[in-house]
């Protein structure tokens, strides 16, 4: 069995792709689940007023195009998953800040967020200094939210839009699944 597992991950080093963590395989499965298209429009866009934007810096927009342009300057899939990681968590943490606890999205954005807290556990054994320098930085920043950082408003539904997105990138082909 193990012999097998080494060579899946010797075929998946060739290919330029980093084996993700059974757990972490899993746990974004749940959060896939998650945020499926009918659950983010209701509790993202229809428990919002019109227009309602979330204040968010720059760095926590991660969109597809960052991670391919991260990928071509050949920054490993681990630290993007990494970058991934902390930048959804904190997206996830920027909506629920301006969510009063009896709001319909409170308990949908706790699930999230404990959904991400079991997936810091995977990541817990990683530093910053175990990262690229580039993602490192992003981190730092997302992380240090102070006032000299650009700010821009996003509606909270595309800040889970973009998690999604990237995270079926990242995970689609490691964890084997299928298109969607």
């Amino acid at each position: 069995m193990r012999q097998g597992y080494a060579a899946v991950l010797c075929v998946m080093a060739v290919l330029g792709l980093e084996a993700a963590a059974p757990g972490e395989c899993e746990l974004s499965r749940l959060l896939q689940d998650k945020l499926r298209y009918e659950m983010r429009l209701q509790y993202m866009k229809h428990y919002f007023p019109i227009d309602y934007t979330v204040q968010v810096q720059y760095e926590e927009v991660l969109r597809p195009s960052n991670i391919t342009r991260l990928r071509n300057g050949t920054v490993s899939e681990v630290a993007l998953r990494y970058l991934w990681f902390h930048i959804s968590s904190q997206a996830v943490l920027r909506i629920r800040e301006v969510l009063p606890e009896k709001h319909p999205s409170w308990r949908y954005t706790q699930e999230l967020a404990r959904l991400f807290d079991a997936l810091g556990e995977e990541f817990s054994q990683y530093q910053q200094s175990d990262v690229e320098e580039v993602v490192a930085e992003l981190v730092k920043l997302v992380h240090s939210g102070g006032a000299q950082s650009r700010r821009k408003p996003v509606r909270p539904k595309a800040l889970l839009d973009n998690c999604l997105k990237v995270m079926r990138m990242l995970y689609g082909a490691p964890c084997r699944w299928e298109s969607t």
